[in-house]
Formats: structure tokens, sequence, C-alpha cells
């Protein structure tokens, strides 16, 4: 058997994903939920970071089910990756996706090694395309703003995000879902808020999914902030960690 490194390696030439067609499955229970929060492994730096991010209830608000094929989408340092692959189980499978720049080996080797069914898919942003009917889920964390954002230095390019979606769309199985958690903003071009803030519009969002044929099937207000004044960017010492965010379920069509 090909070991991990060497998968990786292949992923970084192209990432399609093509994962065996997962059974019905019963959803994850929040017991399930609450062991992977609890999980001694976890990082100190992850831990520190569930009081703002509230997990437990973006992960319910997900509605996993046991065995499912899930994408983390710029998956960074894996925060909700381990926590999704606990939560799907051993017959589940988690592809923690992101820029081949971004993969630093020395945090994401200790959650490979920790979870089998867990991969680390760090490609080149052309290279992020996933297979037809591959996924039940693609998850969102603080990162589809960036589909709008482009920066040589972090090797993000211009991307044309209806294409991305259309691409989301085929992927998934029919009911899938797609999970985004972000920054808001108030209106403007989704370039220039992604560029100067780091966020973007709600309605952008529902506009985009809706024209891919997505359907807004529930949105939590959890994570909201109305103190967050949406003029600074979300790096700002004084919204750090507690913007106003807003989180959203899509699902593709029966």
């Amino acid at each position: 058997m090909p070991s991990r490194l060497f998968t990786r390696l292949i992923a970084l030439c192209t990432l399609i994903v093509m994962a065996p067609v997962a059974q019905a499955a019963p959803p994850v229970a929040p017991a399930a939920i609450a062991a992977a929060l609890a999980d001694p492994a976890r990082s100190t730096d992850n831990r520190a970071l569930d009081a703002g991010r509230q997990p437990a209830a973006m992960l319910a608000f997900s509605q996993l089910r046991r065995g499912d094929v899930v994408a983390d989408w710029g998956a960074g340092g894996g925060y909700y990756s381990e926590l999704l692959a606990r939560a799907v189980g051993p017959r589940g499978l988690v592809y923690g996706i992101g820029i081949d720049a971004g993969y630093k080996p020395q945090v994401w080797q200790p959650l490979l090694d920790r979870h089998d069914n867990l991969r680390a898919m760090f490609v080149p942003a052309a290279s992020q395309v996933f297979g037809a009917n591959s996924l039940d889920v693609i998850f969102s964390h603080l990162e589809y703003h960036d589909l709008y954002w482009s920066s040589e230095k972090y090797h993000y390019p211009v991307r044309d995000v209806d294409a991305v979606l259309r691409n989301w769309f085929a992927a998934l199985r029919p009911g899938g879902r797609v999970i985004v958690i972000d920054h808001a903003a108030s209106g403007g071009d989704p370039r220039e808020t992604a560029d100067k803030y780091h966020r973007i519009d709600p309605a952008r969002v529902r506009a985009d999914f809706a024209k891919a044929g997505f359907v807004l099937a529930a949105e939590s207000t959890l994570l909201q902030n109305k103190d967050d004044p949406h003029t600074v960017g979300v790096f700002d010492p004084a919204v750090r960690g507690h913007t106003d965010r807003f989180a959203m379920r899509f699902v593709k069509p029966r």
C-alpha cells in the first residue's frame, strides 16, 4: 500500500477525488461530536479556539452522517478536519483541502497519524477539482470569501467562482450539503471586500449558490456579533476571533 506521503505527492499533480459511494447511515450523535472535541490529542491552540468558533453547534448544524465523505475546503491547520474525521467515523473519509504552498507537515503529520480516514490534499488552486458524485459534504469554514481573493504572495490566483461552484454541485451526490461559515460584510463588490477586509456579504453567498442550482436549507445566527462594524479587517485585534459571522447550509436537490 502506498505511503501517505506518496498519496499526497500524487495529489499535488491533480486533485480528482473519486471516493466510494457511502451507504445510508444514521446522523452523527451529539455524544460523538462531544467525544471529538474532548479528544486529548487535540492541540492546545485548537482548543483555545473552541469558545469563539462553537464547533459542537456548527457540526450539529452541518447534519453530518456516519460514513460521510467530506471535503474540508480551506482546511488550514486542520482545526475542523480532525473533528470531521472523528465525527464521520472509520467508514467516512475527510479530505483537508488547501493550497500547496500552505501545507505544514509538522502540523498535518500528527493529524494524519491519528486519523486513518483523513487525507491532506494541498494542491495548486487549478487542481482543486472534485470528481462527479464523489462527496456528501463540502465544509467551508472562514474560506468562501477567499474564492474572491487573489494574492501572488500567498499563491491565491484569480478564480472563476461560478466554475468552482459548478464543480461543487457536480461533485456532491443528490442530497449532499455545502456548509459555509464566514465573516460578514455589508454589501460591496465581493473582490474588494475580500481583499480589504477578508469578508463577504451573506447575500452574495446566497446568490452564488442559487445560481449554481443549490437550495438554501438553513441558516444559523449563533456566531453573529452585532458589535462588529464590518469596516475593519478580520485580523484587527478589535474583532479577531469574534467577528460577525454567518452560517448557511445548502443542499443539492435529489
